[in-house]
């Protein structure tokens, strides 16, 4: 068995939410490197030594890095993916996680490149959908295709969180709706709501990455610019984002993660309709019942609840 030896460089604040983050991930099997050990085991061994080299001194301070290991196929790359979006996503939302640099042993990026594209195939997704990378050719079998080309920065489509969102867009998308997908990343979700017949959709990331990866896809399934408008920024903070985002959708959806979730909780009403509904996913198994009360003391009501792998997504009104 072949194995994928990668090292994620972070600082001393980063060690708890990144070995947090690939726990979540089903990650636990992890090695953590630290100044602060070093220097630990360095004063706990004075009868070892009495002199320490400067330049070994030099290479670990500051250092902190997390090794871990996945095998080499299909489902580890798949996996890898995952991190590198949550790696993504950790490195928007705080800025005392150093680098964040995920890098692989006998596996160059080039590699990456090259090579993460043969595990990423058609995937059939509820009733009616099925997600075909732009590479790839597929028998749609009557099902409505979702063509895709993430590029290396957003999701597949192939995480429980994606997919319990297109399942629930699938059974509640019915024709004209105005939709809002916060978090947009790949566009995927704004492009399977029109895809299913919603008329025109809002696609907003704080990541500008999106913007040309979200137009990308949306092009790949013949949906103009008339369609779909991608817009960068940070809903929560920035007010003249909201305000060009406006009010009104029929849905709102957010696949994102529970602690931005908790936050949009209370200006959800003022972004959809008063019948419009709120889709959110990304949320942990562990604060799945957090994220549903602090949606109820928003005002909304729960309708369905969904889970998959240990992840969970809520449809409120």
């Amino acid at each position: 068995m072949n194995w994928l030896e990668l090292h994620i460089d972070t600082s001393p604040a980063g060690l708890e939410p990144v070995t947090t983050l690939l726990s979540a991930l089903g990650i636990d099997g992890v090695v953590v490197d630290d100044e602060g050990e070093f220097l630990e085991f360095l004063e706990n061994n004075h009868q070892y030594w009495d002199y320490v080299d400067e330049e070994l001194m030099a290479r670990e301070r500051g250092k902190s890095r997390i090794t871990f290991y996945l095998e080499e196929n299909e489902s580890g790359f798949s996996l890898l993916g995952q991190v590198r979006i949550a790696l993504s996503a950790l490195k928007r939302e705080r800025s005392d996680c150093g680098t964040l640099l995920l890098t692989m042993e006998n596996l160059q990026d080039s590699d990456w490149e090259n090579n993460w594209k043969q595990y990423y195939k058609p995937m059939e997704i509820g009733e009616r959908l099925i997600v075909i990378p732009e590479w790839e050719q597929a028998d749609t079998g009557g099902r409505i295709p979702l063509i895709l080309n993430p590029g290396l920065t957003f999701g597949t489509g192939s995480h429980a969180t994606t997919r319990l969102c297109l399942t629930a867009l699938e059974r509640h998308v019915r024709g004209g709706e105005q939709v809002l997908d916060l978090g947009c990343g790949s566009g995927i979700l704004s492009v399977a709501a029109l895809a299913l017949g919603a008329e025109h959709a809002v696609a907003v990331d704080i990541d500008d990455k999106c913007l040309n990866v979200a137009y990308e896809n949306a092009s790949l399934n013949h949906i103009g610019r008339d369609r779909c408008r991608v817009l960068v920024g940070n809903v929560l903070s920035d007010d003249a984002l909201r305000q060009e985002i406006g009010s009104g959708y029929d849905i709102v959806v957010a696949n994102i993660v529970a602690d931005v979730i908790i936050a949009l909780a209370p200006m959800v009403g003022e972004l959809k309709k008063r019948e419009g509904l709120f889709l959110c996913s990304g949320i942990i198994d562990d604060r799945a019942v957090e994220v549903a009360d602090r949606l109820r003391q928003a005002g909304l009501a729960i309708l369905e609840t969904r889970e998959s792998e240990g992840w969970f997504s809520y449809l409120c009104r």
